[in-house]
C-alpha cells in the first residue's frame, strides 16, 4: 500500500431525518492504491461515495481529499476527481466522439486515445442512444479518465460488461493505478474486489465490520476441501484432521480447515492407506464471498 494519503474520512455520520444511512465510517485511500467499499443494498455504500464526492454534507464527520476539505474546496477537488457513476448521464442524441468531445473542452484531454483504451474507436461516430448497456459503461470509464483524475470514484464500473470487455476495463483502472491514481471502487462481483483490490471494507447498516488486505479479513475463515469417496465409507473419520468433516451425501465429503495443505495431505495418506482414491477433488482457499456472507446475513 502506498502511504501518500489522497482520501480521508474521519468519524463520518450521515443521518436522514431519524435514520443513520452512515455510522461512524473512518477510511484512508493511499495514492496508487484501489480500494473496494463493498456491503448489500441498503449498506450505506452510495451515500457515502456522495458525502467523499462533496455532493453531500456530513452530519458529523470530516472528509479531505488530497489535503483540501472536499466541502469548501469543492470545484477544485472535482477537477483532479473522476467519476463513474452507476447510471450514465449522457445525451442520447450525441455520437460517442462528440460527447467525448464535449468533456474535452472542458479539461484539454484526448478523446481519441481515450476511445482507444476503453475499445470504442470504432463506435465513435456512433449516438450515445444507439450503445448497448456495455458499450455506455466504457463510455462513462472514458468520460472519468479525462483530465487524467489523481483519484478515480468507480460506482458498479463493469455492470452489463461482457467477461472480455471486463478483463480489459481492469487492465485499464489497473495501469491508472500502477500510475499512482488513487481509486474508490463499489462493486457487487466480488470476484472483481479480489482481482484489483490493495484493501477493501466491508460497510453493514452503515458501519464497516471489517477493512484491511484481502489475506486479512479473510484470515480466520476456514478453507474448504471436497470430494465423493465410496460410500462405504460414509462417516468414517479420517485420523488426524485439523478441519471439521462433514458428510454431506452417500459418498460426498467436505472439509472445513485453517490448515488446507496439511488436511489435503491427510486426506491423501488416509485414502492411500484404504486403496481409494477420492474423485471430483476440489480444494478452495478462504473467500472473500464466505466472509461477505457472513456479515450480510
Amino acid at each position: 500500500m502506498k502511504t501518500d494519503s489522497v482520501l480521508r474520512c474521519a468519524g463520518l455520520r450521515c443521518r436522514y431525518g431519524d435514520f443513520e444511512a452512515v455510522r461512524g465510517v473512518d477510511l484512508t485511500v493511499g495514492r496508487g492504491e484501489l480500494f473496494a467499499l463493498l456491503g448489500t443494498n441498503g449498506a450505506g455504500k452510495t451515500t457515502i461515495l456522495d458525502t467523499l464526492q462533496g455532493h453531500l454534507r456530513p452530519t458529523s464527520g470530516e472528509v479531505r481529499v488530497l489535503g483540501l476539505d472536499v466541502h469548501r474546496n469543492r470545484r477544485e477537488v472535482a477537477a483532479r476527481t473522476g467519476v463513474v457513476m452507476q447510471e450514465s448521464g449522457f445525451a442520447p442524441g450525441l455520437t460517442v466522439a462528440e460527447t467525448l468531445t464535449l468533456w474535452q473542452g472542458l479539461t484539454g484531454a484526448a478523446p481519441n486515445r481515450l476511445l482507444e483504451e476503453v475499445d470504442l474507436t470504432h463506435r465513435a461516430r456512433v449516438k450515445v442512444g444507439k450503445l448497448s448497456g456495455g458499450e455506455k459503461r466504457r463510455l462513462d470509464l472514458a468520460v472519468a479518465l479525462i483530465g487524467d483524475p489523481q483519484l478515480l470514484f468507480l460506482d458498479e464500473p463493469t455492470t452489463g460488461l461482457d467477461p472480455q470487455s471486463r478483463e480489459r476495463a481492469w487492465e485499464v483502472i489497473r495501469r491508472r493505478v500502477r500510475d499512482g491514481v488513487a481509486v474508490v471502487l463499489t462493486t457487487h462481483y466480488l470476484e472483481e474486489a479480489e482481482e484489483l483490490a490493495d484493501r477493501l471494507a466491508i460497510l453493514h447498516q452503515g458501519r464497516i465490520v471489517t477493512q484491511g488486505t484481502l489475506d486479512e479479513v479473510a484470515a480466520g475463515q476456514p478453507a474448504r476441501i471436497r470430494c465423493s469417496l465410496p460410500a462405504r465409507l460414509q462417516g468414517a473419520a479420517i485420523p488426524g484432521l485439523v478441519g471439521e468433516q462433514v458428510w454431506t451425501g452417500a459418498g460426498d465429503l467436505e472439509i472445513r480447515t485453517t490448515d488446507l495443505v496439511g488436511d489435503m495431505q491427510r486426506l491423501s495418506t488416509w485414502a492411500d492407506r484404504l486403496d481409494v482414491r477420492p474423485e471430483r477433488l476440489r480444494a478452495t482457499p478462504p473467500s472473500l464471498a464466505e466472509v461477505f456472507r457472513g456479515y450480510s446475513t
